[in-house]
């Protein structure tokens, strides 16, 4: 994948704040070096934070003192100003955030645009840079899994926001008397023949229902004149990978976003 809007010997720490995991990478001009995932946990403090941020720099053969710039979408807001102080006090920077008022190189078209979450702004950013003069369909399994629709010339219409694969399964077991927890993955039938199965099978062939009548009301809706490229990337979207849900999967679409407007802002 190449990215080049960022030039010099600049290394990016891009910072994905989700509501269960942060996704974070290292970029070195335009390339990723390495991607990470750990728990995010809303009483976290800024020291847990730094030093847990600095430890998986380095194990991943990365000084943390060699960073020069850091990009952060969050859509949890009280985690922001400990996060921001972590940057200031283990990496001696102040942290960009992706957030209204910023460049973007979009049209937001939400009704009110303060409403859009910063990840689903980083997805459409990365996806215009690397698709561009394309319409196009964003679909984010994550917590949320979210669905997002933008034009060739980058006018960010808007989307849909629905449980993700592990909140529905949450949901399951809290709210029923004797539904186990199940691990979440790809079944070969959608016919289950134990319990465990049919939950399996609920979430994922569910899920993908749900995405395919989605895409064709979207296309029905907004793209009738010319056909969209369709994306798919967060935690979930490689078990996907084969059920031709989207035409390109990329786990790293949010952070290519946070890179990218970084280099909008400097």
């Amino acid at each position: 994948m190449r990215v080049t809007i960022i030039n010099g010997g600049l290394m990016i720490l891009c910072i994905d704040v989700g509501n269960s995991q942060y996704h974070g990478g290292v970029f070195k001009n335009k390339d990723c070096l390495f991607q990470f995932r750990m728990t995010s946990s809303q009483h976290s403090s800024s020291d847990e934070m730094g030093v847990s941020l600095r430890a998986v720099l380095r194990e991943n053969k990365i000084d943390p003192d060699t960073i020069t710039g850091i990009s952060i979408c969050s859509v949890v807001p009280d985690l922001n100003h400990s996060l921001a102080s972590a940057c200031i006090k283990y990496f001696k920077k102040e942290p960009f955030f992706l957030k209204p008022g910023v460049k973007t190189g979009l049209a937001i078209k939400y009704r009110n645009p303060l409403e859009v979450g910063a990840d689903r702004i980083a997805n459409a950013i990365a996806a215009t840079q690397l698709y561009p003069n394309k319409n196009l369909i964003i679909v984010d399994f994550g917590t949320a899994t979210t669905v997002c629709a933008v034009t060739k010339t980058k006018e960010y219409l808007g989307g849909i926001i629905l449980p993700g694969m592990r909140i529905s399964m949450e949901a399951l077991v809290n709210k029923t008397a004797q539904l186990p927890k199940v691990e979440i993955k790809e079944t070969a039938e959608v016919i289950g023949r134990t319990t465990v199965e049919s939950i399996q099978s609920g979430l994922f062939y569910g899920q993908m229902g749900m995405i395919r009548e989605l895409k064709t009301r979207i296309v029905q809706q907004a793209f009738r004149d010319e056909s969209p490229i369709t994306i798919g990337t967060g935690g979930f979207s490689k078990l996907f990978e084969t059920a031709g849900l989207f035409v390109h999967l990329i786990p790293t679409v949010v952070l290519v976003g946070l890179l990218m407007a970084y280099g909008m802002n400097l």
